[in-house]
C-alpha cells in the first residue's frame, strides 16, 4: 500500500525522516505470517535494546499468554528512531509494530496512511478509567493505543541539598523558588567535597517549550503567537549565565548526558520525564550511577494557583499497527495492542520502573516497591498526583511546528539571537508557510 503526503506533510517528513515521494505501509501483510516452527511471526520495533528493557518485557509478557506467536525485536538507533522508521515505511520494509514515540508524528503518520486504525480496540477501553486515550482520538478514530504515560518531574539528590543546606522541594514550588534553590544549591556546594552545579538543563527543547506551553493559559502551537515561550526562554538563560546549570552549549558540544549529570552527582536536580526511573535504577545497580538518597517533586508552577494540582507535560508512547497487515497476521497485532493496555501488562511493565499508560494504585505500589525508590510520600505524590497535559497537541501542523521550534530553541539558548528576535522570526515564518489558524 502506497500513501502520497501533502506539501505540509513532506515539510513534517523531512523532520521525521529524510524527505520522500511517498510513505508505503508494509510489514509481512498476511502471506507469510508463521515461521518455520509453525507460529505467527510479528516484527516489533524497539531501541537501545541492551538498556531499554520495555520491549524485551512487553515481548516476552505477550508470548507468555499468547504461546501460538514469537515477537522479533528490529532494534533502531534511539536519537534517529523516527528517521529510520519513515524511511523504512517508504522502502515497504517497516515492521509489524512500532511505537509511535510521542504524539508529534502521529498525525502526520495516521493522514499518510501508515497506521491501522484500531478504534474497535479503543471502543472497548472507552469505559475504563484507568487509560486515557484522549490525546490519540483524531476525527474520533484512534490510531495507535498507548502503553506508556510519562510525566515530567523533577528529581533531587537529598544528599547534596542537606551538604549545602537548602530545604528540600515542598511540592509548592514556582519556577521562583526553582531557580533560588539552583543558585543556593550551586553557591552552597562550591566549597565542599562535593562541589555540583544546582541543577542541569538537557539540550532537548521540551525543557523550556514543554513546560511553557502546558502551564500558560490559552496557548497554542498553531495560533501564531509565541510569546508565551519568551519568561521560560528568560528565565532558563539567565540560570545558565548564572553558572546555577551547564550552559546548553557546553551540554550540546560536549555530549552531556542528563543521566551522568544527575546520576553521578554534578547536579543536585534536574527536571526529566518519569522513563529516568528505570533508567536510574538500572543504572545504580550497574555501577554507571552513583548511589545516594534521592527524591521526586513536582515541577515548578507557573504560579502558586496550581500547586495543588500541579501541570506538567508528558506524551503517551504508544503502539501502532503497520497498516499492511492483513490475515493471522493482523489478527496477531490486535492481540498484541490489547496486552499493551492491560492490567498485567501494566504491572509488567511497572516491575521495572516504568509508568505504564494502564494506571493504578496497584501500579504505584509497584513501583515505589522497587529496590532504590524513595519511601517518602512526597515522591510518591509527585508522581502520580498532576495534571499531564500533551508536549505535542495533535494537529495537522504539529509536527511541521515543532521541526522549525528545534532550531529556534538552539539560536536562543546559544546566545545567537535574542528571545523576542528569534520568537518573532519563527512566528513570520509559520504565517508565511500556512502553518497557523
Amino acid at each position: 500500500m502506497t500513501f502520497t503526503p501533502t506539501r505540509r506533510s513532506l515539510l513534517a517528513a523531512a523532520a521525521v525522516a529524510a524527505p520522500v515521494a511517498a510513505l508505503s505501509a508494509c510489514g509481512g501483510g498476511g502471506g507469510d505470517a508463521r515461521n518455520a516452527d509453525g507460529k505467527i511471526e510479528l516484527t516489533m520495533a524497539g531501541w537501545s535494546i541492551d538498556s531499554t528493557p520495555e520491549f524485551t518485557v512487553l515481548k516476552e509478557g505477550f508470548e507468555a499468554v499468547n504461546s501460538d506467536v514469537v515477537v522479533v525485536i528490529k532494534e533502531y538507533s534511539a536519537d534517529d528512531y523516527e528517521t529510520q522508521l519513515t524511511t523504512d515505511l517508504s522502502a515497504e520494509s517497516a515492521p509489524d509494530v512500532f511505537p509511535v514515540k510521542n504524539l508529534q508524528p502521529y498525525h502526520y503518520l495516521m493522514s499518510n496512511g501508515a497506521l491501522a486504525d484500531v478504534s474497535s480496540l479503543a471502543e472497548s477501553l472507552s469505559g475504563d478509567g484507568n487509560i486515557n486515550l484522549e490525546h490519540l482520538t483524531v476525527d474520533d478514530g484512534v490510531f495507535a493505543l498507548p502503553y506508556r504515560q510519562d510525566s515530567w518531574v523533577i528529581y533531587y539528590n537529598k544528599e547534596l541539598f542537606d551538604a549545602a543546606g537548602v530545604s528540600h522541594p515542598d511540592g509548592t514550588w514556582t519556577w521562583d523558588d526553582y531557580a533560588e534553590a539552583a543558585q543556593q544549591l550551586t553557591e552552597g556546594l562550591a566549597g565542599t567535597d562535593t562541589p555540583a552545579k544546582g541543577t542541569y538543563h538537557h539540550t532537548w527543547k521540551s525543557v523550556v517549550q514543554g513546560f511553557a506551553l502546558a502551564q500558560t493559559e490559552g496557548a497554542e502551537l498553531s495560533s501564531g503567537d509565541l510569546g508565551f515561550f519568551a519568561p521560560y526562554y528568560e528565565r532558563a538563560l539567565a540560570m545558565q549565565d548564572a553558572g546555577f546549570t551547564e550552559t546548553f552549549s557546553t551540554a550540546q558540544s560536549q555530549s552531556l548526558a542528563y543521566q551522568a549529570q544527575f546520576g553521578t552527582q554534578k547536579a543536585a536536580m534536574t527536571l526529566m520525564g518519569s522513563w529516568y526511573i528505570a533508567t536510574l535504577l538500572a543504572q545504580r545497580e550497574s555501577g554507571d550511577a552513583d548511589v545516594f538518597d534521592w527524591g521526586l517533586a513536582p515541577v515548578p508552577q507557573l504560579d502558586s494557583s496550581t500547586v495543588e494540582n500541579p501541570v506538567t507535560f508528558g506524551d503517551p508512547t504508544s503502539l501502532a499497527i503497520n497498516a499492511a497487515l492483513t490475515g493471522e497476521k493482523l489478527e496477531a497485532a490486535q492481540s498484541f495492542l490489547e496486552y499493551v493496555v492491560s492490567e498485567e501488562c501494566s504491572q509488567a511493565l511497572a516491575g521495572i520502573g516504568i509508568a505504564p499508560s494502564y494506571f493504578s494504585d496497584a501500579v504505584v505500589e509497584t513501583i515505589f516497591g522497587l529496590e532504590g525508590m524513595p519511601e517518602d510520600e512526597g515522591s510518591k505524590a509527585a508522581f502520580q498526583n498532576n495534571d499531564t497535559r500533551p508536549e505535542n497537541p495533535v494537529g495537522e501542523f504539529t509536527n511541521d511546528i515543532q521541526t522549525i521550534l528545534e532550531d529556534t530553541h538552539s539560536e536562543i539558548l546559544t546566545g545567537s539571537t535574542p528571545v523576542d528576535e528569534a520568537l518573532t522570526a519563527v512566528e513570520e515564518q509559520l504565517a508565511n508557510e500556512g502553518l497557523v489558524g
